[in-house]
């Protein structure tokens, strides 16, 4: 659990590293593959295409 100490919120190191990944990331997630789909879609139509 985090303390006070002199005004500064002191915490262990494995405390610090424990992070809850928000919607955020998902959404990141969701637009960047969708992202990467679509040009290479837009690649293998320009150039692979018969």
């Amino acid at each position: 659990m985090a303390t006070r100490q002199q005004r500064q919120i002191v915490e262990t190191p494995t405390e610090a590293r424990q992070a809850e990944p928000g919607p955020s990331v998902l959404a990141l997630l969701v637009v960047s593959t969708g992202l990467a789909v679509l040009i290479l879609g837009v690649i293998w139509f320009a150039f692979f295409r018969t």
